[in-house]
């Protein structure tokens, strides 16, 4: 119910802090599980998909974002679930297994971290891994002007416009032996793409 409250707020927001401009809506799935993969900029990103995917996301966040009390609750009402960076985080990836099986859509950003735009599109194998034993597509997202609405390190908001571009799904081949880092790779540069 907290989701379903928040984001008229969160969506009157961003047209009116950010002027947002959504892409590709078109190309997510009206129902069934899968995989939202993005690049991401700024800490305003698991905001602003909310606000521009129609479907309720989840989201694997980064652990130590559960260790602030209310901060933690908070995020878990909206879907999250942690993962620990850079690590074969099991109990992580059986979770978003079991909701991928419920139907629900998980958001990931391949890359593990905020990155600058101008930095190489460098993925994680994590998504690769995930996106091969879930068995369901992937839905590449570009978000743009983030990174200047709340730069990393930066305090304040700024009022800079946003734009979001979801693209066509894709869909992983089915075959052995699996190169998870090719994988992720495949994801990356169809987010590349929509740049």
């Amino acid at each position: 119910m907290l989701y379903y409250f928040l984001k008229p707020i969160a969506i009157f927001l961003c047209k009116i802090l950010f002027n947002i401009k959504i892409e590709g809506k078109q190309f997510i799935p009206k129902k069934g599980a899968f995989i939202l993969a993005s690049n991401h900029l700024s800490y305003l990103d698991p905001i602003v998909l909310g606000v521009a995917c129609p479907r309720r996301l989840n989201f694997m966040a980064r652990d130590d974002l559960f260790s602030i009390p209310v901060f933690s609750s908070l995020i878990r009402f909206l879907g999250a679930f942690p993962i620990k960076r850079y690590s074969a985080d099991i109990s992580s990836f059986k979770e978003a297994f079991k909701r991928l099986k419920r139907g629900n859509p998980i958001v990931v950003f391949p890359q593990g971290r905020r990155v600058f735009s101008d930095e190489p599109y460098s993925a994680l194998p994590g998504i690769g891994f995930l996106a091969v034993k879930s068995n369901v597509s992937v839905i590449p997202s570009y978000i743009k002007g983030t990174d200047e609405a709340l730069p990393i390190n930066a305090k304040f908001i700024r009022l800079k416009p946003i734009r979001v571009t979801f693209g066509k799904e894709i869909y992983i081949e089915r075959r052995k032996p699996y190169n998870y880092q090719e994988v992720s790779d495949q994801i990356m540069e169809a987010i590349r793409r929509l740049k």
